[in-house]
């Protein structure tokens, strides 16, 4: 049996009591905002009876998914529909109060991918904060989590590293849904909205996202597949680095190079590793965009050949480690991203431990087990807020 996310819920005659009487509604989403069936949220919203679809909000890479990453977009108008679209990635994040004047309820619908990093659940955060100030309600259409509901991984972020790449203090891998996430958050925050969710049909926290029988519609540019979800929660913390992260290749965050990386050393430093579940393999890229834009790189791409067994943040910390060490006179930490920001691999992480351990294998293996405490916390916090069996 197909999965039915909570868009595939309203639109298969689902009613829910905050969009009826005329209620006006804004709709977050992106082109994951769609149902099994191909049928734009846009669309479904639009077409809702006794309600009025008045404003839409884009967040990261726009509300078409057109945009590289970190590329800001002004507002606009939706050429179907003559409503404004509100950018929630340009001179502000957070929408201000004029955008939710002609609302009563938000909508939210946008494939999430599990990962701390991944803005639109910052977006998501921003916006439940703005509704609970102008007092508007937020309803989260729930979506598989493609990495699945049962495992968790990585340090928790730490206070001073909020940022949104990090905007709370979750692990890197949170096993929740986008709307679980938004209910352990409310309950956490100061100020809490009226927020609801309108929950999926028949997905289990094991399944895999293949097993769902949804269509894989790209995030982001740089997310064509599940393979490359797999990849990305360890791989993402190259972007904190002058080594690529497959930006610009066929392989995004499934490769990692740079022109003065020797792949077939690297993939045996890394085999030497026994790490469950991964193979690396030697292969050499020229990136046509992003680092190292049409330079020859060496590097090695991430198999992953048992994705319950595969640690992905483990990896990427092993990773940054075997190239440290072995290119330490090329490799380097990116410069702060701005002024008073930190590195941006401290935003990544959530902290500053692994910029200081990296180089020293024993230091690290520590801090690796201190995340694996932190994820058994997290399991703990988690559970009041699990919609799903």
């Amino acid at each position: 049996m197909r999965v039915k996310t909570g868009v595939d819920v309203l639109a298969g005659g689902g009613t829910h009591p905050w969009l009826s009487g005329g209620a006006r509604m804004g709709l977050v989403t992106n082109p994951t905002g769609v149902t099994a069936e191909f049928v734009s949220t846009v669309d479904i919203c639009a077409g809702l009876p006794d309600t009025r679809l008045t404003v839409l909000f884009a967040c990261e890479h726009g509300l078409n998914g057109e945009l590289q990453a970190g590329v800001p977009f002004a507002d606009s108008v939706h050429p179907r529909y003559g409503i404004p679209v509100y950018s929630l990635y340009g001179t502000q994040k957070k929408p201000l109060p004029f955008m939710l004047a002609e609302v009563d309820t938000i909508l939210f619908d946008i494939q999430d991918v599990g990962v701390r990093y991944y803005t639109y659940a910052s977006t998501l955060f921003r916006m439940m904060e703005a509704c609970g100030e102008a007092g508007k309600r937020l309803l989260v259409l729930d979506r598989p989590n493609p990495l699945g509901g049962m495992e968790v991984e990585g340090g928790l972020l730490q206070e001073g590293y909020q940022s949104f790449v990090g905007a709370w203090t979750t692990p890197i891998r949170t096993g929740m849904t986008i709307g679980e996430l938004a209910l352990l958050v409310n309950a956490e925050c100061s100020e809490p909205c009226s927020l609801e969710v309108i929950a999926m049909e028949g997905w289990r926290r094991g399944m895999n996202f293949a097993e769902t029988g949804l269509p894989w519609m790209m995030p982001s540019p740089n997310i064509p597949t599940v393979d490359t979800v797999r990849a990305y929660a360890g791989i993402c913390l190259f972007e904190g680095t002058n080594v690529s992260e497959g930006r610009g290749t066929t392989r995004p965050f499934e490769w990692i190079g740079a022109p003065w990386i020797n792949g077939e050393q690297l993939a045996d430093a890394m085999q030497a590793h026994g790490l469950h579940g991964v193979h690396f393999h030697p292969v050499y890229m020229t990136p046509g965009f992003s680092k190292h834009a049409g330079e020859l790189c060496g590097g090695v791409r991430i198999f992953v050949t048992n994705e319950t067994e595969f640690r992905s943040v483990e990896t990427g910390l092993l990773l940054l480690h075997e190239i440290a060490v072995g290119y330490s006179e090329q490799f380097e930490w990116l410069e702060p991203p701005r002024e008073g920001s930190g590195y941006f691999i401290d935003l990544l992480t959530g902290g500053a431990e692994v910029r200081d351990v990296i180089g020293d294998i024993n230091r690290l293996s520590g801090l690796m087990a201190l995340w694996r405490e932190q994820e058994q916390m997290w399991r703990e916090r988690q559970k009041p807020f699990l919609i799903y069996e």
